[in-house]
């Protein structure tokens, strides 16, 4: 399994951006998609998840300003990012996670994407 991501950059604070992730290979659902960040000099963080049913899961200090869908085009997930602020600023991956049950073991199987950058100036 592949990950694509795109739509990184440089804004002001106040703006807006929009980070897409297609998945693709031999795979054929994922249950759970999201991503993560890395500010230089922190540890990687969640920032938002969204299960194949829909559910999403938000760290809290991007709760209503980002907003994580399912695109139209399967396996592929989009976050759209509202009003950024400069300590937004970091290095955004996508992460997929696909669950297999099998004799009654669970198996979790992760995936990353590259990093894409996402710079908020002030």
């Amino acid at each position: 399994v592949q990950l694509q991501a795109s739509g990184g950059g440089l804004v002001q604070a106040g703006g807006s951006l929009r980070l897409s992730c297609a998945a693709s290979g031999s795979i054929f659902s994922l249950d759970l998609m999201g991503w993560y960040r890395q500010a230089p000099g922190k540890q990687r963080e969640l920032v938002a998840n969204i299960t194949s049913g829909g559910t999403t899961n938000y760290t809290d200090s991007v709760k209503g300003r980002f907003t994580i869908s399912r695109g139209n085009a399967r396996n592929t997930v989009i976050l759209q990012m509202n009003s950024l602020k400069p300590e937004d600023t970091a290095v955004y991956y996508c992460n997929a996670v696909r669950v297999v049950v099998s004799s009654g073991v669970r198996y979790e199987y992760d995936y990353w994407g590259q990093g894409t950058l996402v710079t908020v100036s002030s």
